[in-house]
């Protein structure tokens, strides 16, 4: 599958919104948001009115830059999303909010979902005691992640664990003591995504 290989940071600036692409970086001076705010090309600093297609676009590419999903992949989700029961771009959330490399990420043990889904490729987890190296695998109830003891001695991940992004652990992840561990114990709530997403936007996107 083919995956985008540039500068992150410019995905950030195109979307006008810190995405945190980069880890700590994002939380620092040097962010490109911050330094240069302006959507990157020769006529990004030109003022541009906004349309509703415009609007509904943004907050997609917005959602699967995020995530770090393509557009065919994420086509899918949405296509799962609207099948469930319940409100459909909530749905969208929490099945993207379940993937393998984004808990990952959650349980602190990547500085961002880029870096967790390497992680995930390079098979240093486990998934009900069993190898598990597909990154956009969805987490069910009840299913259990873990580091590869072999990995557990790595000064990289202690590395990872002292200084990670994500100091908070949602409420559907149990994470052990020693950050090496994870339980999905519940499904993902609208109030456990901690991005300003307007999912409506991508929905009306979609329906059209």
């Amino acid at each position: 599958m083919a995956r985008y290989t540039g500068a992150s940071c410019k995905l950030c600036r195109r979307e006008g919104k810190k995405l945190f692409l980069k880890g700590d970086r994002c939380l620092s001076d040097k962010c490109a948001v911050s330094r240069r705010s302006t959507v990157p090309g020769q006529h990004g600093a030109g003022r541009k009115t906004v349309k509703e297609y415009g609007l509904q676009l943004r907050e997609k590419q917005t959602a699967r830059r995020y995530y770090g999903v393509q557009e065919k992949q994420f086509r899918g989700y949405y296509k799962d999303a609207d099948k469930m029961s319940g409100v459909a771009g909530e749905n969208l959330l929490q099945i993207l909010e379940r993937r393998f490399d984004n808990v990952v990420y959650r349980m602190g043990l990547a500085s961002s979902r880029k870096e967790a889904r390497q992680l995930v490729r390079h098979a240093h987890f486990t998934l009900n005691g069993k190898k598990a190296d597909i990154p956009s695998i969805i987490l069910k109830v009840g299913d259990v992640i873990s580091l590869k003891d072999k990995s557990r001695s790595s000064e990289k991940f202690k590395a990872l664990t002292e200084g990670a992004t994500v100091a908070v652990t949602p409420k559907w992840l149990e994470v052990s003591d020693d950050n090496f561990t994870a339980k999905v114990i519940a499904l993902p709530q609208r109030d456990d995504v901690d991005f300003p997403f307007e999912e409506q936007l991508i929905i009306e996107l979609y329906s059209k």
